[in-house]
This record gives C-alpha cells, structure tokens and sequence, in this order.
C-alpha cells in the first residue's frame, strides 16, 4: 500500500541542481525550465528553501540556478526578496563570473543601498585581474549596467 505523504519537507540540496554553467562554444548557463518555473510559481513560499540553498551551499552552480530563479521571482512580482541582501552579501566577493553576473542583475532590480559598494569593488577587482582565456563572458557588462542604474535612478526628478 502506498501512502500519500502531506507537507514533504524539500532538502534544498537536492533543488536547484540542473544547471550547466557556460562552457567553450556556449556563453550562458542552462536551466531546467521545468524547476525554475515551479518555484517562481511558488513566489514568497519558495524564498525559505532558496535561503537556505544560498546560506550554506558552496557548490557555484547550484548557487547560480539559486540566484537566477531569485531573478525571476523578482521579474514575476515576488514581494521580500530586497530583505535577502544579507544572504547575498555572502557573494560579495566571489570570483565566479557566473555568480557575479546574477547577483549583479539581482541588485540591479532592488536596489538595496548596501549593494552598492560591493559592485564597485567587483568591477574594480575584476578589472584589474588579468583576462582568463578560459572565461567564456564578461560579468562587468551587468555589473557596470547595476552600477548605472543604482546611479541614474538618484539622479531622477
């Protein structure tokens, strides 16, 4: 006899794993859409298991997948997600171009106060380490077009 288990608890280490960063040949990350669209659709009963994903994952693709379903929720009107900032200040100092771009698009679009410094000092890094060969985009493009938007969105009448 099977039963039918009520309010399953997801282990976040299992979610958000199906992304393939970029590669040689291929400049951008792939989701599965299947996954994605679920816990967009979930809106703020998902920010919990994608929390914790974020506060104790170090794995930079299930990090990435993370934080561009974040993304996503934001662009589908999901409320609370700028209170995350200190999850994602975690990241602040990475090197990953992947996990830098995502969360330069998250803080471009909630534009917490305290993000600000943080993209600077990614594009400021960022430029002066040498050019990776191995590196198939570069994340300045979003991290300089999040420094913008925080900039002219101050100088608005």
């Amino acid at each position: 006899m099977i039963q039918q288990v009520q309010n399953i608890n997801i282990n976040p280490y299992y979610a958000c794993t199906s992304c393939r960063l970029p590669e040689p040949g291929r400049n951008y990350c792939t989701f599965d859409k299947n996954e994605v669209d679920y816990f967009v659709r979930q809106k703020e009963n998902a920010l919990p298991y994608l929390t914790d994903i974020l506060t104790h994952s170090n794995h930079e693709a299930q990090i990435t997948e993370t934080l561009y379903i974040l993304d996503r929720m934001i662009d589908n009107g999901t409320k609370g997600i700028d209170k995350l900032y200190p999850v994602f200040s975690r990241f602040n100092n990475t090197n990953s171009p992947n996990i830098q771009t995502f969360l330069a698009g998250i803080y471009r679009k909630i534009q917490v106060p305290d993000a600000f410094g943080p993209l600077v000092k990614m594009l400021i890094q960022n430029s002066l380490q040498p050019h990776n060969p191995q590196q198939t985009f570069d994340p300045n493009e979003e991290i300089g077009g999040a420094i913008l938007s925080y900039i002219s969105d101050r100088f608005r009448g």
